[in-house]
């Protein structure tokens, strides 16, 4: 699946950050602990190279605790990066991450510290902005794109918060990428279709968690393939047609929001390994993608040259 998902306030908004960044003294970036890698925005790592950094890794409690510990690790060894993991609709770790801005961007007297708070659709960021602000400034929803525009929030502690709406990138070049931000909710629903996103995340689970599976479907023998796995789950809850056929759209509803939610336990979409062999193959694709476009621009140089020949 390739999704182009770019609305005219993504490109606004990319504009104001690199106009807002000589001013910013660090920046924060929430991810979706189950996604790290997909959840980050390259343009966002692009532009932020020379400043102080913190990936903060939100939904902890979807997540499975040692594959975060592994994206912290994996994340720290980048220059002038910080992580934290936290769950900001369970916790209140405000202390903590003023404490980690001030040791990373010590405050100049007489001056509030710059920071740019960042992320992709619906990671949690307007929950952080609220958490770190004590009060509800920030609108928060249950759905991408609710930040429209930036806004700063002045902490009173010598902190200064800048916040940009939440963007994701022109294309998404990794198509296991694009599977994993629509199953976790970063791209509006109206964007996608729910049974091609449902079969990427059935066939994920079967490979990698089965026993949830079973656990919460009470299977005796593991489905095959996702879509007996999707038709099995759709006889269970009743969501049939005419003629007792299955209404797909209707049970990837249900097993999208149901994943979603964490009804099926603590669940990570990518690891580093996995992510460094699918950015291999990424790579091998533009490679041969740019190899073929070469020869391309040498053919048609080459009729060019035979057709001019011929004139003369």
């Amino acid at each position: 699946m390739s999704i182009h998902w770019y609305p005219g306030h993504m490109h606004k908004a990319s504009r104001e950050m690199i106009e807002s960044l000589p001013l910013v003294n660090l920046v924060v970036e929430v991810l979706d602990a189950r996604i790290p890698f997909s959840s980050s925005n390259p343009f966002i790592q692009a532009l932020c190279t020379e400043k102080p950094c913190i990936k903060l890794l939100n939904k902890t409690d979807l997540a499975e605790p040692e594959v975060t510990r592994q994206w912290q690790d994996h994340f720290e060894l980048q220059d002038n990066t910080k992580t934290m993991a936290l769950d900001l609709q369970n916790s209140d770790p405000s202390k903590q991450i003023i404490a980690l801005i001030n040791k990373l961007s010590p405050q100049k007297e007489g001056r509030n510290t710059l920071v740019m708070v960042t992320g992709i659709p619906n990671v949690g960021k307007s929950s952080l902005i609220n958490c770190l602000a004590g009060k509800h400034i920030a609108k928060t929803g249950d759905e991408p794109a609710v930040t429209k525009g930036q806004q700063r929030i002045n902490l009173r502690n010598g902190i200064m918060l800048l916040d940009t709406p939440g963007i994701l990138w022109p294309k998404i070049e990794n198509p296991q990428g694009s599977y994993r931000l629509a199953t976790t909710g970063a791209i509006k629903d109206t964007a996608m279709e729910y049974d091609d996103v449902a079969f990427f995340a059935a066939e994920y689970l079967l490979a990698a968690y089965p026993n949830r599976l079973r656990e919460r479907f009470k299977f005796d023998q593991l489905p095959e393939s996702p879509l007996q796995l999707l038709e099995i789950i759709g006889a269970q809850r009743g969501c049939l047609r005419a003629g007792g056929r299955v209404d797909l759209e209707r049970v990837s509803t249900i097993f999208i929001n149901e994943l979603r939610a964490g009804i099926l336990g603590k669940i990570t979409f990518e690891s580093p390994e996995v992510i460094d062999l699918e950015m291999q193959q990424v790579q091998l694709i533009k490679a041969e993608k740019a190899e073929r476009e070469k020869l391309r621009l040498e053919k048609a140089a080459t009729r060019r040259k035979k057709a001019k020949s011929n004139r003369k």
